[in-house]
């Protein structure tokens, strides 16, 4: 529920939202993610959504939220819902269709991958501003020798391997990006990608949901 005491008489109480006024993440035309939490309708209580859009092969990358439960539901399309059980010790890969849906439970690891065009999905939180944790925030700012140390990697390598990941992903892979294999499937490719020339990554962002950011301006994909 909103704050003890909310005032649902007051003019500023809000009951209505346009989500497609609200964008999160855009990564190009086809790829992008809208957001609706208590920023922008201050009477939804505890709850909080993001409306994504993806094209095939697009990746909404490893995360976890610390604070809610994730439904993941399918309105068109089709994805695979990949999430890791800290109890088993498994991935576990779930495809959805239109009006099926996939749950990942607060803290645990999880991605999707759309598996057809104009898929779209409706992630649904418990929580008004839901916390995430990105798998290439991790990656990028986790310094590269500890990673190395910790698992006995070569660091020089570890360190070329990161150096084109200078900002957060959210949709992947990165619109600079070319990749010939998606969720595993290798090819006789391996895919490449250059260092990003911009600051930060891409575009414009400000606060949105929680500790996560809404990109905008980012316009060019190169996929093959």
């Amino acid at each position: 529920m909103p704050a003890p005491g909310f005032n649902y008489a007051s003019p500023s109480a809000l009951f209505t939202f346009d989500v497609n006024t609200s964008p999160f993440f855009k990564k190009d035309a086809n790829n992008y993610i809208n957001v609706l939490g208590i920023q922008q309708l201050n009477t939804i209580g505890n709850a909080s959504l993001l409306d994504i859009y993806l094209s095939a092969g697009n990746v909404v990358e490893p995360h976890i939220h610390q604070n809610s439960n994730e439904l993941v539901y399918c309105v068109s399309g089709s994805a695979v819902v990949s999430v890791i059980n800290p109890y088993t010790n498994t991935l576990n890969n779930y495809p959805i269709q239109a009006g099926q849906v996939a749950m990942a439970p607060q803290g645990w690891l999880h991605y999707e991958v759309a598996q057809a065009d104009h898929t779209h999905l409706i992630a649904i939180f418990d929580a008004p501003q839901p916390d995430v944790i990105f798998g290439s925030d991790m990656l990028r700012l986790t310094p590269p020798n500890v990673i190395a140390y910790t698992y006995c990697l070569d660091t020089a390598k570890l360190k070329e391997v990161l150096a084109p990941l200078t900002s957060t992903v959210i949709i992947g892979p990165p619109s600079d990006c070319k990749i010939a294999q998606v969720q595993g499937v290798s090819t006789s490719n391996q895919p490449t990608r250059s260092v990003p020339n911009r600051p930060n990554g891409s575009g414009e962002r400000r606060c949105v949901i929680g500790n996560g950011w809404a990109y905008q301006n980012q316009e060019n994909v190169a996929i093959e």
